[in-house]
This record gives C-alpha cells, structure tokens and sequence, in this order.
C-alpha cells in the first residue's frame, strides 16, 4: 500500500505473487499418491508383527492421505486475461497472472479478477445541457481492470463502482455543452461534435475510475435527444432555423448570380439600362431566383419601355 496525493487516503498497488506451478506439484501428489498405493498393496503387516511396524503402516497411509489432500487444497486455475489477487490472513500479498495449472499454500485465499474488455451500456439519463434545455442521454463504454489490487480493496464493489461513475460522468460532460447550435460559429454541441464528446467523456471516466484501477478504452454516445416535454417545440425550432439558414444562403446566392448577370450584359454591350429599368430587372432576376413557386413569363410584344 502506498499514499496517494490526498496525504489521508491510501491506495494499493499490484505485485506479482510468488506461486508455484502446478504441474510440477501435481507431479508431487502423484507421487506420494503411488507411495500410498504402494503401502496398501504391500498388504498389512501380520498379526505377529510388532507394534511400532503395524504404527508405521497405519501412519503412511494416514499420512500420505492428508498429503494428498493439502496439495490439492493449493490447486487453482488462471484463464487468459485472468488474475489472481493471493491473500493471507488479510493481508495483500500480489496479483498471480500466470496462465494455466497453478500452486500456493492452501491458507492463502485466492480471488479471481477478470482483467478483458467489458461492454456498458447505459441507461437513458435526463439531464440540462449547457442551455439548460432538457435531453435524453446514454452511452456505450468499453473498460477492464488495471490494477487488481486497487479494484479489489480501494472499492467495495468495482463493478458498481463503475457503472455509477458511467452515469455520473455522462452527466458532467453532457452538462458542459448545447444540445445543438445553428449559429454556425463553430461551437463545440453534443449533437454536431461526436469526437469531442467522446474523447471528453473517455477522458472523465478515467478521471473518475482511477482510483478502482479501472482503465476506459472506448466511450462514446449511443443515444440523444430532448426530453419528450420539449421535443416537439425543439423540432420546429430546428426547423425554422433551418428555414431562415437557407432562405439566407439562397438570397445570397441569387443576389451574386443577379450581379453577374448585369456585369455580363454590360460587359459584353448587349443593353443599356438606366436606373430604373436596372431596378426592375434586379427586382424581378430576385423574384425567379428566391420564389418558391413557378414562375409564369410575361413575354412583351412591345419596346423595352411599353
């Protein structure tokens, strides 16, 4: 155990454990296993023998018996991406990592922690964003054990640990930005931003998970929208920015295809137009452009200004 930067609170650290391998010790029990065959194949001793050889007998198999048994109390297994955090009497005494058939003192406890990718999925949490708007939110995260030893004794429970941080980390960062913004200024939004909002949420939960000796690969939003109160006022107001976004984008349009098309005839001499009829064709170049319906031609059969 080692002190952290709060100077009060302490945190465990992972060791390796000093273990045995199985294979060898299972080697071991058959060993004395055969002895055992052996001492009770050879018969018992006859009734004319002394005292202290029929003690002897009884005592092998007495005792190869409860050799057996100690040994195959020490056996356990690790799997791929398994450890073993290794305890006596309480105290921590390292983390057991090896794969396949392995061998300690049977007073020491083990307790297998799986150390693979493990995949969350969140509920839908409620929360205000930056505007105060209220949305639906969830999201998807990907996250193992770092440190066995810190999961198993800085937490009570590291799975719970984790999940309630999950949901009080998509709160934080959800808080911190719009729902969504058509102002175009390049504002960081949860709807428009999905990098930033992951990368900024992956870094706040190993913020937060640290001290189990959690490590977050991947996070990212699997889910938002605006609370059902709002969502129907939020989508026509999506709509009529988007409305006026690209009415806008269209007058300006038309107003620079109309300049070209003026520069062009009085470029190239094809007319000449005073004020006024200048004004009329600016007037009705902007009515073709930006109407929404058909526009019906008027072709006129007379001079340019009858």
């Amino acid at each position: 155990m080692t002190q952290g930067n709060e100077g009060a609170m302490f945190r465990s650290r992972e060791g390796a454990a000093h273990t045995f391998n199985g294979y060898i010790m299972l080697v071991v029990v058959l060993a004395i296993a055969v002895v055992g065959a052996l001492t009770v194949f050879s018969g018992l001793p006859p009734y004319e023998a002394d005292r202290l050889e029929k003690l002897a007998f009884v005592g092998t198999l007495i005792g190869s018996f409860l050799a057996v048994l100690f040994v195959l109390l020490g056996f356990y297994m690790i799997q791929p991406n398994q450890g073993a955090v290794i305890t006596l009497f309480g105290e921590y005494r390292g983390t057991d990592r090896k794969q396949g058939l392995r061998w300690i003192w049977p007073w020491m406890l083990r307790k297998k922690i799986s150390v693979r990718a493990h995949n969350v999925h969140s509920e839908r949490v409620k929360i205000n964003d930056l505007r105060g708007n209220p949305i639906e939110i969830a999201c998807n995260v990907v996250w193992r054990v770092r440190d066995t030893a810190q999961a198993s004794f800085d937490v009570d429970d590291y799975r719970e640990f984790v999940d309630i941080q999950i949901e009080a980390g998509l709160r934080t960062v959800g808080a911190r930005h719009p729902y969504d913004d058509m102002s175009e200024d390049d504002q960081t939004t949860l709807r428009g931003s999905a990098d930033v909002i992951n990368s900024e949420l992956q870094a706040e939960l190993n913020e937060r998970l640290v001290v189990a000796g959690i490590v977050v690969d991947e996070a990212g939003l699997t889910h938002l929208a605006y609370a059902p109160e709002i969502a129907g006022a939020m989508l026509r107001r999506q709509q009529a920015e988007a409305v006026i976004a690209a009415r806008a984008k269209l007058v300006m349009g038309a107003v620079s295809m109309v300049e070209m098309a003026l520069d062009k005839l009085s470029s190239d001499q094809i007319i000449e137009l005073d004020d006024e009829r200048r004004a009329a064709m600016v007037s009705n170049l902007m009515v073709v452009l930006c109407g929404e319906r058909e526009v019906n031609p008027i072709v006129n059969t007379g001079s340019l200004y009858q």
